[in-house]
């Protein structure tokens, strides 16, 4: 039997950048996926922080031919008084002031036979029923009792989160129960140029909405709300979400013209994340390690980056076992660095006082400019950066208490002219 350097439960953004680091690197891997590519996925807009990634692995050419290019993003509010706009290109110094709108069917698939060409080993179609433990390695069990042996596992899969249900250890967000309902439209109007590639957040008082631009003519809409709004409506998503767009007209005057290309898609309770991420011989990566929110998207940039860093701490585990275990605690520290980070943001953008400040934006200390470096993907954050985000933090902390700011009234309007920043 052939035991494998690491195996990759998994297929998608974080296994499959986990997989081409590896690969490229010489080891032996294989990467077990359940589905069959391609297969709808939500998580379509990406950050200018992973283009570095893109290149790190080869993917830049190949996604500059396909995809979509996203040049910033726009905040709205559904009051129609207020939208803000944020240039990747005017924050603080980025290495990249571009990112992509991508279909996931056609990314997802895209990594995933890159990771085949980078050397990577592929069985679509192959679900892991468990995993076993032992100081000499791993062995993955499949449907039929077929066994495949490999001195590492990386769990990649996603939602499901193998090892993370195996092991008891997924807890979910108690402040973060919410719900999605969303589909794709052809012909929605949008900005002229390169605003046009912008994603658009549209905040209410008890949900928010996105529209993502995917190509020339087609748009991904969907709208966020807590998980008991979504229950005590008692619609099917179908009509939740046309109810939802019906009542916007922040919506309702960019869609005269759109008409709905696909089926309508939902999902709930999807944040979460494991009390652990690593063991002796097992990393967890991307969404199986944790998801935090839609908002902000940073599903797919969190699952790029930790399927490089899992890649470089399986590496050295590789290289030297006796660094086993310091490379995995850096691993583990570093992510729930990150996710902390954006749980902090996602947190906050769910109060009042959160959108109040927001979309008034203070251009004294550069503000803005440190936002949207963090809106970008900077999990690094200079000192020039942080502190200008815990003066935000401060801000938005007394906004709820003294109403710094005027209060908004989030009732559905007409919507304005933007603010430029």
């Amino acid at each position: 039997m052939v035991k494998y350097d690491v195996a990759i439960i998994g297929g998608g953004p974080a296994g499959s950048s986990t997989a081409i680091a590896l690969a490229k690197a010489g080891r032996r891997v294989i990467v077990l996926e359940r589905e069959k590519f391609p297969r709808f996925h939500i998580g379509e807009s990406l950050l200018p922080f992973s283009v570095g990634a893109f290149e790190r692995l080869g993917l830049r050419e190949k996604m500059d031919a396909r995809f979509f290019p996203k040049h910033g993003g726009e905040f709205a509010t559904t009051c129609g008084e207020h939208r803000i706009k944020f240039r990747f290109r005017t924050g603080f110094p980025l290495p990249h002031v571009c990112a992509y709108q991508v279909t996931r069917a056609d990314f997802d698939k895209m990594l995933l036979d890159h990771a085949a060409e980078s050397g990577a080993e592929i069985r679509e179609e192959t679900a892991v029923d468990k995993v076993d433990f032992s100081p000499e390695g791993v062995t993955l069990t499949l449907p039929g009792g077929e066994t495949i042996k490999a001195s590492y596992v990386v769990d990649a899969s996603g939602r499901n989160s193998l090892i993370g249900t195996q092991f008891g250890i997924k807890k979910p967000y108690a402040h973060l129960q919410k719900f999605s309902v969303y589909a794709h439209f052809e012909n929605v109007d949008r900005d002229e140029g390169t605003d046009g590639s912008m994603t658009r957040i549209i905040r209410g008082e008890d949900r928010w909405f996105w529209m993502i631009p995917l190509s020339e003519t087609k748009m991904s809409i969907g709208v966020v709300m807590d998980t008991a709004k979504f229950k005590s409506l008692k619609l099917s998503p179908e009509a939740a979400l046309e109810a939802a767009i019906a009542e916007q007209p922040v919506l309702t005057s960019r869609m005269a013209r759109a008409s709905r290309v696909s089926q309508v898609y939902s999902t709930g309770d999807y944040s979460y994340r494991n009390t652990k991420l690593s063991g002796d011989r097992w990393l967890l990566a991307g969404d199986a390690a944790g998801f935090i929110d839609p908002i902000f998207s940073t599903g797919v940039f969190l699952a790029i980056d930790s399927g490089e860093h899992a890649a470089e701490a399986v590496n050295s585990a590789l290289d030297d076992p006796g660094k086993r275990a310091g490379a995995f605690l850096r691993y583990e520290k570093r992510l729930n660095k990150v996710m902390d980070m954006y749980l902090r943001f996602v947190t906050a953008w769910y109060t009042p006082e959160f959108i109040e400040v927001f979309v008034r934006p203070e251009r004294r200390f550069k503000i803005p400019q440190a936002v949207n470096s963090v809106l970008a993907g900077n999990v690094k954050l200079s000192w020039a950066v942080w502190w200008r985000m815990e003066l935000f933090y401060l801000i938005v902390k007394l906004q709820k208490k003294y109403a710094l700011l005027p209060r908004l009234n989030l009732t559905p309007g007409e919507p304005k002219q933007p603010v430029e920043v």
